[in-house]
C-alpha cells in the first residue's frame, strides 16, 4: 500500500478528467410545442461507447455500441429532435411511470379508498391505464444536470409528480441517473419518495435492434431469459393473476431461442398481442442486482446482457409498428423492428394481491437499478 503522501502526489499528477470523471457534453435538442427548450446530454467512455439522453422524458436518443469488428452503430430506434419525439413517439426509450405497464380499468383500492386513473388503452376492448396515463413521465420535461457517478459520465434527472396527477395520490419526487461505465454499459438508477401511499413502477421503454437502428426486424436475435415463470394475460393483455411456468409454451426462453421462431405458433398468449407483450418473472426474485437475460445478434456479433434489481421484465416485440413511422436514419420502422426489455414489477400489481407489492409509503425510499451491458462474440 502506498504511503498517504505518495498516494496524494499520484492523484495530483492524474489528468483532471481522470480525477473528476469524464466530461458530459450538453447540447440543445430543440423546442417543444409550448416553446420550452429540451437539452441533450452526451455520455461516452474512452472506448467510444456512447449514450445520448434528453431531459424530455429521459429518452435515450442514441446508444452507440461496437460490433465484432469495433464499428460503432446506433442500436435504439428513435427520432432526431424533441419536437419529433413529442409529436410521434414520446414513449420510445423513455422513463415510464408513475406506473409502467397496465392497471386494469384504471382503478385500484389502497388503504380502503378507491382511486380512478386516466385510461389510455383498450386492448381487447377493455380500458386500462397504461404507462402512467395520457401524459406520463415520458412526456415531461425533467430538470437535469450533468454529473459523474463513480468516475463515469452521468446525467441526473429530477421530476416532482404532483398529488392527483393522472389520478395518483401523493406528491412523488423522482430522481433517475443514467451513467455510461467503462465496461460498455448503460446503467439506470431510480430513486423516489412520496408524502402519501401510492403505487410506483418505473422502467425505461428502450426499443433495441442490435443489428442497428432501422435495420429491419429483430426476429433472428437470440434471446435467453433467466425466468422459468411468467404472468399469463387475458385478451386485454391484463394479467390473469396466475404465475405460471414457461415450460412447454412459446414463452420459454430459459435456453437460447430466436425471437421469431415460435411467434407464429397457434398459442393464444402470442395471438393476443400479435407477438410478445408479456411479463416474465425472474428466477432471482428481485431485490438484488442479478442477471436477467441476454440477447445475441449473429450478424453483428453484438451481445446485450441485462442486469436488474427488479423481479420481472416485460418482453415486447414492437408489435404495433407497421412501416409508417420513419426513424432518425430516414428508414421506416417495420413490424417487430425492435425488442424491449422493460425491467419492472408486475403489471396490474395494485389489483393482484399475490404479486409483489408496488406501494410506496411515506418514510420509505424506492430504489431500482437496471444495467444494459454490451459486448461481442
Amino acid at each position: 500500500m502506498l504511503p498517504l503522501r505518495l498516494l496524494s502526489l499520484c492523484l495530483l499528477l492524474l489528468p483532471s478528467a481522470s480525477r473528476a470523471g469524464l466530461p458530459v457534453e450538453v447540447r440543445p435538442f430543440g423546442k417543444l410545442a409550448d416553446g420550452r427548450e429540451a437539452q441533450l446530454f452526451v455520455l461516452a467512455n474512452p472506448s467510444g461507447f456512447r449514450a445520448e439522453i434528453t431531459n424530455l422524458g429521459g429518452i435515450i436518443v442514441r446508444l452507440l455500441a461496437p460490433d465484432r469488428t469495433g464499428r460503432l452503430t446506433d442500436v435504439v430506434l428513435g427520432l432526431s429532435s424533441a419536437a419529433e419525439f413529442e409529436a410521434k413517439a414520446a414513449g420510445f426509450n423513455a422513463i415510464t411511470g408513475r406506473y409502467a405497464n397496465r392497471i386494469a380499468g384504471g382503478r385500484f383500492v389502497l388503504d380502503g379508498r378507491t382511486y380512478t386513473l386516466a385510461t389510455n388503452s383498450t386492448s381487447g376492448g377493455v380500458p386500462a391505464h397504461l404507462h402512467g396515463g395520457k401524459i406520463g413521465f415520458s412526456r415531461k420535461l425533467w430538470s437535469a444536470s450533468p454529473t459523474n457517478q463513480e468516475g463515469a459520465p452521468a446525467v441526473r434527472l429530477r421530476y416532482r409528480s404532483p398529488d392527483g396527477e393522472e389520478g395518483y395520490p401523493g406528491n412523488l419526487d423522482v430522481e433517475v441517473t443514467y451513467s455510461v461505465t467503462p465496461e460498455n454499459a448503460l446503467r439506470i438508477d431510480y430513486v423516489a419518495t412520496t408524502d402519501r401511499p401510492t403505487p410506483i413502477n418505473l422502467t425505461n421503454h428502450a426499443y433495441f435492434n442490435l443489428k442497428g437502428e432501422g435495420e429491419g426486424d429483430v426476429l433472428e436475435h437470440v434471446l435467453t431469459l433467466d425466468a422459468r415463470r411468467y404472468t399469463p394475460v387475458h385478451a386485454s393483455l391484463i394479467p390473469t393473476g396466475e404465475i405460471a411456468p414457461v415450460a412447454g409454451t412459446p414463452l420459454d426462453f430459459t435456453t437460447p431461442q430466436r425471437i421469431g421462431d415460435r411467434m407464429g405458433d397457434n398459442h393464444p398468449q402470442i395471438g393476443y398481442g400479435r407477438g410478445y407483450d408479456h411479463n416474465f418473472v425472474f428466477d432471482s426474485g428481485g431485490g438484488r442486482l442479478a442477471r436477467g437475460g441476454l440477447v445475441f445478434e449473429p450478424s453483428s456479433g453484438r451481445v446485450l446482457e441485462l442486469w436488474t434489481t427488479e423481479p420481472g421484465v416485460q418482453l415486447y416485440t414492437a408489435n404495433h409498428l407497421n412501416g409508417r413511422l420513419t426513424g432518425k436514419s430516414g428508414r421506416p420502422y417495420v413490424k417487430h423492428a425492435a425488442f424491449c426489455l422493460e425491467t419492472q414489477h408486475f403489471p396490474d400489481s395494485p389489483n393482484q394481491p399475490d404479486f409483489p407489492s408496488t406501494i410506496l409509503r411515506p418514510g420509505e425510499t424506492f430504489r431500482s437499478t437496471t444495467i444494459f451491458r454490451f459486448s461481442t462474440r
